[in-house]
């Protein structure tokens, strides 16, 4: 049954490797280098997100020969906000670890 009250927020959406047909959302200036839900997690907390649920041991369905993994976070903007605020920090925590 759909759960219209959570929004599921998948690594492949940030990964700035795949195309958009393998699962990308956004740009690739918004994207990082193979994600990890480590990564993910701090940023969506660092947004001020509430994560309900996570995994890490399932396959996106667009690419089901690799291990990926997801967040559930409470629906409370449009889904392309909630990526944008998470893809900011993302690449921001990763542009200070290069340095």
């Amino acid at each position: 049954m759909k759960d219209y009250e959570h929004v599921v927020i998948w690594l492949d959406y940030f990964n700035k490797t795949l195309p958009r047909s393998k699962g990308r959302k956004l740009e690739k200036e918004k994207c990082i280098f193979d994600p990890s839900l480590k990564e993910l997690t701090e940023a969506a907390q660092a947004v001020g997100f509430v994560i309900t649920e996570s995994d890490d041991k399932v396959r996106f369905p667009r690419r089901p020969y690799v291990r990926s993994g997801y967040i559930v976070l409470p629906k409370g903007s449009s889904k392309t906000n909630i990526l944008n605020k998470i893809s900011e920090k993302l690449v921001a925590k990763r542009a200070k670890q290069s340095k």
